[in-house]
């Protein structure tokens, strides 16, 4: 697509094809930053791109933000957790704005990221770092002699998570001290978080100059397997809370523009908590599914926000209404073998005779053995489903987790 020299030059920092798919289909120069194994890639198919490896930042980390200077870009949009530092680090120097950087890291360790939201007047559940073993049964002890459980009762569980790593990564639920001797100490420092009852769902919105452009609600079934969009109605009926919630986020955090991805709980009594927030794409596919039924390109939509050069105008013009245009609903499953030793592949009739299924990304196995997981696991594929009911759309999904794909 022709490039308009009067926008933005933006740089993606991370490899993702759908992300690059979407910048070679928009008006802004784009340029991509990734390791080097994406190198030839990039010069067979003529994919702008700079090389480099994203490890820890250190001294020679602003070499990448004064290449991009020099080369006339002007933002970088972070695409994975990992890149979310490097992106305030870049765009401070490129925005001339130092605090994005330090913006940075409140978007990327969890703790100082709950710190933050409660100085803003943010609910969040109880929580605590642990830095050994003994911190962990210190804290799930205390926890529950704070809910005044008696000898007997079972514990409420207590989660423990890497502070800076994805949603699910390093994600454990411990119930017991018992549990807390399965810990391997290099997974330490974590954070640990009081067990919240409620309903978990995200939201993606996306921000331009401090003010919501468009809010999605996601909607999860079973949270580390199944998502849908738009919510169903139960969930769509929050929308006001949930967007005086985001708008409360976008002031403590201080966002002025980009793509925000938070979580949060509603408890029974329609109480907001929030669980965190990270400053990147969702993962499960969420931009795909909502281009299924919008058919706007959330990825596209990013690049718009990020873009210092886009007005007010080209923003309000870009983005669908809110559930009202959304044709249907739009939800995908992460299939996990139930089995210990599987040979093949192998979908369940009723799923391809589904009205509302559309497609899988499942291979063949590639191993027979399947290994345990310790917490959240990575999926091994997702299928994807389409249809008008959210109560459907629901049980659908609900129901996939009985089924062996993997026999």
């Amino acid at each position: 697509m022709k490039k308009d020299p009067n926008k933005g030059y933006i740089a993606l920092l991370g490899w993702s094809l759908n992300a690059i798919e979407a910048a070679e289909n928009f008006d802004r120069r784009y340029v991509v930053v990734a390791p080097d194994w994406a190198e030839e890639y990039c010069q067979k198919h003529d994919i702008p791109h700079v090389s480099w490896n994203f490890e820890r930042l250190n001294d020679r980390s602003l070499e990448i933000a004064e290449t991009l200077k020099e080369m006339g870009v002007d933002v970088a949009i972070p695409l994975f957790e990992e890149t979310v530092e490097w992106a305030g680090a870049i765009n401070s120097l490129l925005l001339d704005s130092p605090r994005l950087y330090g913006q940075s890291l409140l978007l990327r360790d969890k703790a100082l990221m709950k710190r933050r939201a409660q100085l803003g007047g943010i609910r969040v559940g109880i929580f605590e770092e642990a830095h050994d073993k003994a911190d962990v049964i210190r804290f799930l002890k205390r926890v529950n002699q704070t809910l005044l459980k008696l000898d007997g009762d079972p514990n409420d569980p207590i989660h423990l998570k890497a502070f800076d790593k994805a949603g699910c990564l390093g994600h454990r639920v411990i119930r017991t001290p018992d549990e807390v001797d399965t810990i391997p100490d290099e997974e330490f420092p974590v954070l640990m978080e009081s067990h919240l009852d409620g309903w978990e769902f995200a939201v993606e919105a996306w921000i331009h100059n401090g003010k919501i452009a468009f809010l999605n609600i996601s909607e999860y079934v079973t949270l580390g397997y199944s998502v849908f969009v738009p919510a169903s109605p139960e969930l769509e009926k929050y929308r006001p809370q949930i967007t005086a919630q985001i708008e409360k986020l976008i002031k403590a955090f201080d966002i002025e523009f980009g793509l925000i991805h938070p979580e949060y709980f509603v408890t029974s009594d329609g109480e907001m908590y929030f669980g965190e927030v990270a400053y990147r794409p969702p993962g499960f596919k969420v931009f795909e599914l909502l281009e299924r039924v919008y058919g706007f390109n959330a990825y596209q939509a990013s690049m718009l926000v990020f873009d210092p050069k886009t007005t007010p105008e080209e923003v309000s013009a870009y983005f669908p209404k809110e559930v009202v245009d959304a044709d249907g609903y739009a939800g995908c499953f992460g299939v996990y073998p139930r089995r210990r030793v599987v040979s093949k592949l192998e979908i369940p009739e009723e799923v391809e005779d589904d009205p509302y299924f559309e497609s899988h990304e499942l291979t063949p196995p590639l191993e027979e053995t399947v290994t345990k997981r310790t917490a959240f696991g990575t999926h091994w594929g997702l299928i994807y489903f389409k249809g008008d009911e959210a109560a459907r759309m629901k049980e659908l999904l609900k129901h996939m987790e009985e089924l062996d794909f993997y026999v």
